[in-house]
């Protein structure tokens, strides 16, 4: 990304902007949503008021991931219009994250890294793991890694 590209912060600024005008209610809700997150982010003890795009992705797969939940919490209370909110917020703030890793990409990942640490059965998951989540961070979700990393090292 060069200097004068807008980073995560500055576009989701630009569009709760894009929401307003358009009046779509849902898209201004989980883009607040995403905006007081980065503030409190910015703001927090210790940061410097900045935020990087990593640390920005970090937040948003971190609210995707509360939000699927959620979902899949309401579908099981049987609470469809709560868990279709859900559904739809995930689907406006995925469109922030990187481009996710298909599993056939996501198995040759972790094979690589599995050659790379020398790793040969499922003891060593910690050290495959501790790898494969800094390599794919925002790539892949966290459950995806283990998953694979289990299968392959089983």
């Amino acid at each position: 990304m060069q200097e004068n590209d807008m980073n995560l912060f500055d576009t989701v600024s630009n569009d709760i902007k894009t929401a307003m005008l358009a009046q779509d209610k849902l898209r201004l809700e989980a883009l607040r949503g995403v905006k007081k997150e980065f503030l409190e982010a910015k703001t927090a003890k210790g940061a410097d008021g900045e935020l990087s795009d990593d640390a920005a992705v970090k937040i948003l797969q971190k609210m995707v991931k509360q939000r699927k939940d959620s979902a899949a919490i309401y579908a099981e209370q049987n609470r469809p219009e709560l868990a279709e909110k859900e559904t739809a917020e995930v689907a406006v703030l995925e469109a922030y994250l990187p481009q996710q890793l298909s599993q056939a990409e996501l198995d040759a990942a972790i094979k690589a890294v599995i050659a790379q640490t020398g790793a040969t059965s499922a003891q060593d998951m910690g050290k495959v793991m501790g790898v494969a989540t800094k390599s794919l961070a925002g790539k892949a979700e966290g459950r995806a890694i283990s998953e694979a990393v289990k299968r392959l090292l089983g």
